[in-house]
């Protein structure tokens, strides 16, 4: 038993794309399904996969992009540049949305509840793409959004409060459309992505290519 398990945890690393690696840090292409951090009924997660301390998170069920430091003071280190926002550092997403923003491109800035707090948060977008879906001519549309702030499911909050929820989502989604989606395009995944990290001061700028699922929405 304890063999095979240290068998599925190397079959795990070996599925995690390594993106960039120098001697302070590791980034991954965080596959979507692996939690970023263990829990209470997570078998695996990526903090037990990698020799390296976690800086940001993302959700369960988004892929992409993920800083992760080596040792305590690159962890601090990049921990306190993240956490200024933009311009130190970038966080880049594509997200596949219902129907399609009012404007083409604009910013989003509800306030959020975070355990019981309304927080200030703002999300900016454009929209990269336009296209209809076999399932009852549904109007979609791509988004490329950046990160003002972090706040927890932000994204995904922030499109479904605007009446333009993500395809897939489970918790904030248009959950009949999913089940169309599931049923007709066969879509198991949030079409949501961590497609870009920059921070300037270190010189790092790295893409995450999209998941195969992604494709079908996508312009050919």
């Amino acid at each position: 038993m304890h063999n095979r398990a240290n068998n599925d945890i190397i079959k795990q690393v070996k599925n995690i794309e390594i993106l960039y690696e120098d001697n302070s840090l590791i980034i991954v292409n965080k596959p979507a399904g692996l939690a970023v951090q263990g829990g209470k009924g997570v078998k695996t997660s990526l903090d037990k996969l990698l020799p390296a301390l976690l800086v940001h998170r993302l959700d369960k069920d988004t892929s992409g992009v993920l800083l992760t430091a080596k040792g305590q003071e690159a962890a601090s280190n990049f921990s306190r540049i993240l956490g200024r926002g933009s311009p130190s550092a970038v966080k880049m997403y594509i997200a596949v949305c219902k129907d399609k923003p009012e404007k083409d491109e604009g910013v989003i800035k509800d306030e959020l509840l975070i355990r019981g707090k309304v927080k200030k948060s703002e999300t900016r977008y454009r929209v990269i793409y336009n296209g209809t879906l076999p399932v009852e001519n549904m109007k979609y549309s791509v988004l490329e959004l950046e990160l003002g702030t972090g706040r927890m499911h932000q994204i995904r909050r922030h499109l479904a409060m605007n009446g333009n929820p993500v395809l897939g989502d489970d918790k904030y989604g248009d959950f009949p459309l999913n089940k169309k989606l599931y049923r007709e395009m066969k879509l198991k995944r949030l079409l949501l992505h961590a497609s870009r990290l920059i921070i300037r001061e270190n010189n790092i700028d790295i893409h995450a290519p999209l998941p195969e699922y992604f494709k079908p929405f996508m312009p050919s």
